[in-house]
């Protein structure tokens, strides 16, 4: 089983905002100065680094991840905090690669797929790629999204395919000068994952 060290309980933020016509249009506006128009969620190339915390009811651990991604690749890396045991999952057209379990590397066409039958946990890959970035994913398998905005017109909650995902806190990106997530919660059952995002782009 997949194990990084205990967290605590996650804690979501109050409920959003009812949304507008004016929050929408800068829902549309936000994806378009991301690049994300086309909808593919793991385009253009973009990077991440904070903290993250992931339970399924049963099992919990948090650790140091980094995201990196562009032309359709994915490379993300997971530490644990006091052994400083790395786990990397990388995937691109040609499928997904899981390395740093017992047993060795493990592919499979699908990364969301091989993370679930590898470790147990629900975590959604590639719609990530476009949450994390408050925007919500061109996905059919996921279904049309609802979003709540807060006061300002950022996203404050995205609801798609079963998984709410809460924004609480924000920073601005450096390269891009937009508002990003600084803090996010995801959850669907007894499915979590929180992030907490120290930096864009990698040093």
């Amino acid at each position: 089983m997949f194990t990084l060290s205990g967290c605590q309980t996650l804690q979501l933020p109050p409920a959003p905002v009812p949304s507008s016509a004016a929050a929408q249009t800068a829902q549309q506006q936000r994806r378009h100065a991301l690049g994300l128009d086309a909808g593919d969620c793991l385009q253009p190339g973009w990077a991440m680094a904070g903290r993250m915390a992931i339970s399924n009811g049963k099992d919990a651990g948090s650790g140091r991840f980094e995201w990196t991604q562009g032309a359709g690749q994915l490379h993300l890396q997971l530490t644990a905090p006091i052994t400083a045991q790395t786990w990397v999952l990388e995937s691109d057209a040609n499928g997904a690669r899981l390395d740093g379990l017992a047993g060795g590397t493990r592919r499979g066409q699908d990364a969301a797929t091989l993370l679930h039958e590898a470790t147990g946990w629900d975590i959604p890959v590639a719609a990530l790629g476009c949450w994390m970035r408050a925007v919500a994913a061109h996905d059919a398998a996921l279904g049309r999204a609802q979003i709540q905005f807060d006061a300002q017109q950022l996203p404050q909650r995205i609801e798609q395919g079963g998984w709410q995902i809460d924004y609480s806190r924000w920073q601005p990106d450096p390269f891009t000068g937009l508002l990003m997530p600084s803090r996010i919660d995801a959850q669907r059952g007894n499915s979590r994952v929180r992030l907490v995002v120290d930096r864009w782009g990698l040093e």
